[in-house]
């Protein structure tokens, strides 16, 4: 990966940073990632007892923790935080209940391989993404990414447990001190570098002490948990193979490497790390490894987080270091579930009132890593036409989601999938001027 200049990080990947500072800025990585909300979804639709429903919450921890390390430290060596994707729960969901949680967990295996078979030894997704997302493709993606998941905040911020006005007031409270830690931390003296570093965590544990204080959060869970439990492979039991839950899955796989391509070119542009076909080939590989820990631990497939993207350009803290801390804090989260609730008692509605925020910065960096790009009509179209496609596939309604075939509900579960499919095709469609087309042309031979 190479560093480029154009960018507002105060602390590049490479660089190391202290080990007090790489604890602080992992466990506000960890804060923004409600990384057991897919793993209760799941668990909730296939009736999982208590007990079972806290053993998936804790694997997909340890599985997320190790997943950010092997891609983070080993492979694709960007800060890429690694967690339960969203994608596959109905597919997950009609496999379990149908065929039982060995098959469920049958089902992943093939896909993760087939993940890791794609970098190396084909070195094939790299060759996919040079020929089919460009430079202007790769942004629109990034903005994607951020505007997508808004809506996905706030209606987390509307529907969250409890009453709607406290709700509103809690992620009032949240985003506005981020808002203000990012103001304050423009200055440069030590304070404002204090201050930005911490914004996250100082965002949230506002939000919390507001929560508090109007008597909505409830640490019933943490005083109920144990202090420490050891995780085990395949706690369902041994895998079950079937051929119709595994091509299903690998059609799932193949969204999920979508969605998390949207998320490396997001970290890039943060970053201003350049994507090289090496880096790509070396992220399908461990995206893959992080497939087959999440079901060696009886979990679901990891994703790379777009969120912690935003986190990184709010921060200005890039450093693989944090991340790397971020994971040992995930994995050290799973051992220990005391500490693991007391991140789940953080109300939804100050998450929500956080992530909202970051998506706009993800955003506005997708918007700037194409300012350059010519605004002609064939480029405007390209851009906007995703977007809005995004946007509708956000706002389709449930019973019109839930009457398509399975594999549409799967793509048209995701507004971010659909974006990156339709930048893509249209990319391929939409005539080019002819100049563009000598300049495309260029550039192809001179790489």
């Amino acid at each position: 990966m190479k560093n480029t200049k154009d960018t507002n990080l105060i602390v590049g990947i490479d660089e190391k940073i202290s080990l007090r500072y790489a604890f602080f800025l992992g466990l506000q990585h960890v804060f923004a990632m409600d990384l057991y909300i897919v793993p209760i979804i799941l668990a909730g639709i296939l009736s999982l007892d208590a007990q079972n429903t806290a053993y998936f919450i804790q694997m997909s921890f340890i599985a997320a923790g190790i997943a950010t390390l092997i891609q983070t430290g080993l492979c694709m060596r960007l800060p890429i935080m690694q967690g339960p994707s969203y994608i596959p729960i109905g597919a997950l969901a009609a496999i379990g209940s149908k065929l039982g949680l060995q098959a469920m967990v049958g089902s992943l295996i093939p896909g993760s391989l087939f993940l890791m078979i794609l970098g190396y030894p084909l070195r094939f997704l790299s060759k996919i993404i040079s020929k089919f997302i460009p430079h202007i493709v790769g942004g629109t993606v990034i903005v994607i990414v951020g505007i997508s998941l808004m809506p996905v905040a706030m209606t987390n911020i509307f529907t969250a447990p409890g009453n709607l006005k406290i709700n509103c007031i809690l992620a009032l409270i949240s985003s506005a001190l981020l808002v203000s830690c990012m103001m304050i931390g423009r200055k440069s003296n030590k304070f404002g570098k204090a201050v930005r570093l911490t914004s996250v965590m100082i965002s949230l544990i506002g939000g919390t002490i507001a929560a508090s204080l109007l008597g909505v959060v409830d640490f019933t869970p943490v005083t109920k948990a144990a202090w420490f439990s050891f995780p085990k492979l395949l706690p369902f039991g041994k895998p079950v193979f079937d051929l119709k839950a595994i091509l299903t899955m690998l059609f799932i796989y193949a969204v999920i490497l979508v969605e998390t391509s949207g998320t490396w070119f997001a970290v890039s542009a943060v970053t201003g790390s350049e994507l090289t076909d090496e880096g790509l080939n070396r992220g399908a590989v461990g995206e893959g490894i992080g497939c087959f820990v999440g079901a060696l631990f009886g979990g679901t497939p990891m994703t790379g987080y777009s969120t912690n993207a935003g986190i990184i350009a709010v921060t200005g803290v890039g450093s693989r270091m944090a991340i790397i801390a971020g994971g040992i804090i995930l994995v050290a989260l799973g051992m220990l579930p005391k500490l693991m609730n007391v991140i789940a008692c953080i109300p939804s509605a100050v998450v929500s009132g956080v992530f909202a925020v970051v998506c706009v910065i993800i955003a506005m960096n997708g918007f700037k890593s194409i300012q350059h790009e010519e605004f002609d009509e064939r480029n405007m179209l390209l851009i906007g036409l995703p977007i809005l496609l995004a946007l509708g596939t956000t706002v389709l309604p449930k019973d019109i989601l839930n009457s398509l075939p399975s594999l549409a509900n799967y793509i048209f579960s995701s507004g971010i999938t659909v974006g990156v499919l339709a930048a893509v095709i249209l990319n391929i469609l939409l005539p080019k001027a002819p100049v563009e087309v000598s300049k495309s042309q260029e550039y192809e031979e001179a790489v």
